[in-house]
This record gives C-alpha cells, structure tokens and sequence, in this order.
C-alpha cells in the first residue's frame, strides 16, 4: 500500500507501525509508539514518519511524568489498565477510530487501532479471510505487543472479532464498548446486503466500489465533509484493494452450513465468560444493518450495560454524534462507570 496522501494527515496524524503476520503485513497504530518517536519499537515491528506531530497532545516522558505534571506513559505490556484495543469493520478502517484515539490519548490512554489484513493501510493478499482467521490475526497482534491487559472498543465485524478475542482470554479484557456490531448469530440482515452476497454482488463490489462508496452516504444522517469521505475511501481505490471487503460481505454466517457460522456461535457463547465486565454501548439509531433488534440482543445479555442511544446517527455512529460519543467513551475507559441505563 502507498504511503497515506498528506491531505489525510490532517485527521488521521498517526505513524505507521507494521507486523509480520504469517497471511500477511497488518498496519495498526500504537499511539505509545507515537509517542517514543519512530524506529524499531521492540516487538518485531517498525514505525515509519509522519507529518503531523503527536497524536492528541499528551507527550510522555518515558520514565516519569513531565513538566507539566503529566503522568508516566501508559505500561507497554497493558497492566495498568490503560491500554485500549478498536476494532474496525467492513468497510472502514482505523481511520474510523482518529477522533476517538486523540482524546483517549489527551486523556493519558494508549490506543492500538490495527486494520484487518485486506483493509486499510494493510496488506491486501489474495487470501479469503474467515472470522476465525482474522480473531487469530488479532491474537497475534495482541500476543506479539505482549498486551496483558486491555479495554475493548468494536464496531461493526470488529463486535465478532473482538469479542472472539475477548471471549477466548476474559481475563486481560477490561473494560468493553460497543459501537453498533454484533458478536452472536442472527439472521437478520438488510436485502440490499444480502443481494451481494454471492459471485455478481462480489463483482459489483470489487468494479464499482458498490459496498464503501454507497455506505459513505447510507451509513451517516449527518454527512462528511469531502477530506472525511476520501479518507474512508482512498485504501480502496481498485479491483485488488476491494477484495477483502467483497468477502467479509461473503463471510456474513446466516446459516449453520455457512463457513463461519460455527465460529460465531461460539463466540455468541463466549459471551458468558464476560458478564461482570463494565460494558457502555452507544447505538445509533438510524442504522439500517445493526438496529434495534442487535441492540436489544446486547441488552438482554449484558443487562447491567450502560447504554447510550442516538436517535439521529446511522452505522458511522461515530460520525454523526461524536461529540456526545467521544467524551462519553473516554470518560467511561478513563474513570468511573457510573449507572447502567436503558436505551430510549
């Protein structure tokens, strides 16, 4: 993948850290190795420059807190509880998650955001991932940064993914945010999603950009100003780049003899092992995929949930109500969880 254009650094400020997985290069960004500076960062993996400076304003001094009273970095292996692991979906990438990060990283917080193999800033292989394959990348990514502890922030497939991971090691998860996703079987799903789930929809897909282009205007009420939508758009600029998002459509289990039902279910069942975890969910209400139905689901299995619906946001809930959002997350990954709420 070529260097991200400068026009997207504005937004997006962070530098480029890579791993060597066995399917492939996967980026992900580590804002305590933004801060440290780039070069070899100790865990098999290196950074590359970027134009732009840190990434929300919190500058640690490796040892001990700075001048200004700041408090040390964040604990590399996660122990502290201040690290924080955000799984994007289909069709975004890390990118999804640069406001966010920067404010978890004014608070003192370490973000590490990866995009998927196929997605992003990553190596695109001519591989089909299933879900299984990507809870394994993560894992490694996880095992490879040697995180002993860590919150959870998903969305979309990251909900699969991630719960995949949290739900196989309860033990290093933290805390858990849930951004209109789902981590069970379901067999509800939008016809127009449906309609390209098979060899023409993949086509589409790959020739006319017809999953990340159309969800750039479905997937928010509120809309995007142009440098937002080439962001979430630019890794995805050809044929070969698109494929990885024809598949996760494919990928979609919605039958016990789809490939990757079995794995669903079972992290649909994992889920048991994380009751007791302080959970905040922020929905957006306008969501054409993820409604109210997988909502309720979340609720009914993590009832003590501390829940935040916006009527007015779409799927990129994080886009058309960040300013609610942001604070909220950051507040609750940062300090107290305060009262669980019902959804209204």
């Amino acid at each position: 993948m070529s260097a991200l254009p400068e026009k997207f650094r504005t937004c997006y400020p962070f530098r480029e850290n890579w791993l060597e997985l066995p399917d492939g290069k996967m980026h992900y960004v580590d804002t305590l190795a933004d801060a440290a500076g780039a070069g070899e960062n100790g865990n098999g993996t290196t950074t590359g420059g970027v134009t732009g400076g840190t990434t929300g304003g919190k500058i640690f001094n490796a040892d001990e807190g700075d001048a200004d009273g700041a408090p040390p970095p964040p604990a590399a292996d996660g122990s502290d509880g201040r690290t924080v692991l955000l799984l994007h979906g289909n069709p975004t990438w890390s990118f999804l998650w640069r406001d966010l990060m920067r404010s978890l990283d004014f608070a003192g917080l370490r973000c590490v955001a990866p995009d998927l193999l196929g997605m992003g800033l990553s190596e695109k292989p001519d591989k089909f991932f299933r879900l299984a394959d990507r809870i394994a990348h993560v894992e490694q990514l996880v095992a490879r940064l040697g995180l002993k502890k860590f919150h959870l922030v998903v969305h979309d497939w990251g909900g699969a993914i991630g719960m995949g991971v949290a739900g196989a090691a309860p033990e290093r998860v933290g805390k858990i945010v849930l951004t209109n996703t789902a981590a069970f079987p379901s067999r509800h799903i939008p016809r127009r999603i449906a309609l390209l789930r098979n060899p023409l929809g993949a086509f589409l897909i790959r020739a006319f950009n017809l999953f990340a282009l159309p969800a750039i205007f479905m997937a928010t009420s509120k809309g995007m100003t142009a440098t937002v939508r080439g962001g979430f758009l630019w890794p995805y600029d050809s044929w070969c780049s698109r494929a990885a998002i024809a598949r996760f459509v494919r990928d979609i289990p919605m039958k016990p003899s789809d490939p990757s039902y079995a794995t669903l279910e079972g992290v649909g069942a994992s889920l048991e092992r994380l009751k007791g975890k302080p959970v905040l969910i922020a929905w957006g209400g306008m969501d054409f995929c993820f409604d109210e139905t997988f909502l309720r689901e979340w609720h009914k299995r993590f009832p003590d949930a501390r829940v935040r619906f916006y009527h007015n946001a779409g799927h990129y809930v994080l886009e058309d109500a960040g300013d609610e959002i942001i604070p909220e997350i950051r507040d609750f990954l940062a300090g107290a969880t305060g009262e669980a709420e019902d959804a209204g």
